[in-house]
């Protein structure tokens, strides 16, 4: 198949082609595409240097499957006319992760849903991608009642500027970028919350996509996403109440032979996962699993996952890998 990615060089562009060279994903061509002031810009694929072209209304006449990764302003307007010409569009923006007709994947939880869609797939939210892989096989063996989760995510969740603040800050210079008007390094902050006694965008994201990509429309979450000073890597304290009896005994056995996920689970010896441990790999990490005392069916753990790789670029290769299977 002829592959096209939008936003080639951007911090999520430049890792899915990383992706696609480590995993031999197999196509026939690449195009690398991007805004006017990035085109010309030359980057290594599979042993040839492949030039970016600038993004435009006509850029998909012969390609098969586009990954989008430019933001959701850029994915409204192009992800259509994609679309239109026979493209298949695996957008990384969350422009169309609620829409009915869009399907939201993670080929883990609900691959299947892929090939209901009608031109554009959504990848859904990274923090939102590490945790459905983690309790879509609880859920299926014990059932679930409500999740309960606190996120630690990286500033490059929000992209090269995410980086460029808290690197500038560790540096000890003034920020040329921001994503927050607070400090990052050395410190924990908030994404954007529209008042007093509302929940982030970024909550609300994990909400609402967790019951979708898990046909679980009632499923009571509760969620709070914090920014960490970290350069990469997602970690989240995630507490599952189930509806059928299960130990922490049965929940480390089970995730241990689900394919995706390394359990890391040892911490007598200071063996859990690390968002520095996860960084250029693609797994779900989960480790300190244990009882939740708290209630009468729960188990607490903790799930850590690089969130460029298997939050974003390797999750939609993955879809477009889900796509050629059945080819």
């Amino acid at each position: 198949m002829n592959i096209a990615i939008v936003g080639a060089t951007g911090l999520v562009g430049r890792t899915m082609i990383r992706v696609l060279e480590e995993r031999d994903t197999p196509l026939s061509s690449l195009t690398l595409l991007a805004s006017g002031r990035s085109a010309g810009t030359v980057i290594p694929f599979r042993g040839k240097d492949l030039v970016v072209q600038e993004l435009k209304p006509d850029s998909f006449h012969g390609v098969d499957v586009a990954l989008f990764s430019a933001g959701g302003a850029l994915s409204k307007e192009y992800a259509p006319i994609a679309a239109a010409s026979g493209c298949t569009v695996i957008d990384n923006s969350s422009a169309w992760r609620m829409d009915p007709d869009v399907p939201l994947v993670v080929p883990e939880v609900n691959a299947s849903d892929a090939f209901l869609h009608k031109g554009i797939i959504a990848n859904p939210n990274c923090s939102t991608i590490q945790m459905v892989v983690a309790l879509k096989p609880i859920s299926d063996a014990f059932g679930l009642k409500r999740v309960v989760v606190s996120t630690y995510q990286s500033p490059s969740g929000a992209g090269q500027k995410g980086l460029d603040q808290l690197n500038a800050e560790l540096a000890g210079s003034e920020p040329t970028v921001r994503i927050t008007d607070h400090t990052l390094a050395g410190n924990t902050v908030f994404h954007t919350i529209g008042g007093v006694g509302e929940s982030s965008e970024e909550e609300t994201k994990m909400i609402r996509e967790t019951r979708r990509i898990m046909h679980l429309p009632d499923l009571p979450l509760a969620v709070t996403c914090v920014r960490v000073p970290v350069l990469g890597g997602h970690g989240e304290s995630v507490a599952v109440e189930t509806l059928r009896p299960c130990t922490d005994v049965d929940v480390r056995t089970l995730l241990s032979s689900t394919p995706g996920i390394v359990v890391m689970d040892n911490p007598v010896h200071a063996v859990y996962p690390t968002p520095a441990f996860s960084n250029n790999t693609d797994p779900v990490y989960v480790g300190r699993i244990r009882k939740d005392e708290s209630v009468e069916n729960g188990v607490m753990m903790w799930i850590v996952a690089d969130n460029l790789r298997k939050g974003a670029a390797t999750n939609a290769v993955q879809i477009l890998e889900t796509l050629l299977e059945q080819q």
